[in-house]
């Protein structure tokens, strides 16, 4: 019988997620990271970008910006980020409006706050634009 984690993801808003997965790889400050069930414990920062976890094999993303990682005992991952959006709410067009938005931001002559705010949402948006991108693009049949 195979041990499973157990996923919950908290933004600022809600809780996004809380399933059993098979192993997470996701995005911290010393680099990428796998998690497999009796992972040792770890608290880290996470880095915006693209969270993968595996649910009976299948591969699912999540865009996480920064916040903290916290694998606890008994198996049970918590992410808290600032923003987290599931791959089934991220399309295309989102994602190319919500870059085109950050880009026009950090052209205008604006203060330091907004430009690292619109940076922020920059790199938010290229990572769903990745996602987006993958799943609309169809795979190869071997």
């Amino acid at each position: 019988m195979s041990q499973k984690l157990r996923l919950i993801i908290v933004t600022q808003d809600k809780e996004l997620l809380n399933e059993e997965v098979d192993q997470i790889t996701t995005p911290t400050s010393s680099g990428e990271v796998t998690i497999l069930p009796n992972h040792a414990p770890l608290f880290t920062q996470l880095q915006t970008g693209e969270l993968v976890y595996k649910m009976d094999g299948k591969p699912k993303s999540v865009v996480v910006s920064s916040g903290f990682i916290d694998v606890g005992p008994n198996n049970v991952v918590t992410i808290l980020s600032d923003i987290a959006t599931l791959e089934s709410d991220i399309t295309l067009a989102k994602a190319e409006e919500a870059k085109r938005k950050a880009e026009e931001t950090m052209a205008q002559k604006v203060d330091k706050r907004t430009f690292i705010l619109a940076e922020a949402s920059l790199r938010k948006a290229l990572v769903e634009l990745k996602i987006a991108r993958k799943r609309s693009t169809p795979t190869s049949m071997s």
